[in-house]
């Protein structure tokens, strides 16, 4: 069995609350958990200690059992100091699609034309 240490979603619509659980990773997202490990809420002040709370005893007790965590789950981890800090870098995020290269390749070679063409009318 899979355990992951992710977010399940509470609260109504716009107003959301998750809890931080210990789930099979076959289970649905807000469905049945093993255990529950503590609370987020994304509304409250980043710098409110209310924001994010964890029971890290547990915590560590499941990452012992070989538990996985979640991105969003480990970044919480790693603020708090219990696991190292992993390199994140999306170096492709900033860079263009293909259909917006070949059109910037187009746009380019356009305009190579037009100022070729410019320069011969000039003499």
């Amino acid at each position: 069995m899979a355990i992951k240490i992710r977010l399940a979603r509470g609260g109504s619509k716009k107003r959301p609350f998750y809890r931080i659980v210990a789930a099979d990773s076959r289970m649905p997202r807000d469905g049945r958990f093993i255990e529950k490990l503590g609370t987020y809420n994304p509304l409250l002040p980043k710098d409110s200690e209310d924001r994010v709370k964890m029971d890290m005893d547990r915590v560590q007790y499941w990452l012992g059992q070989g538990a996985q965590t979640t991105d969003r789950v480990s970044r919480f981890l790693e603020a708090a100091g219990v696991v190292e800090k992993k390199e994140r870098a999306n170096m492709k995020k900033a860079e263009p699609g293909k259909k917006a290269k070949e059109r910037a390749e187009e746009k380019a070679a356009k305009a190579a034309a037009a100022a070729g063409g410019d320069e011969g009318d000039a003499e």
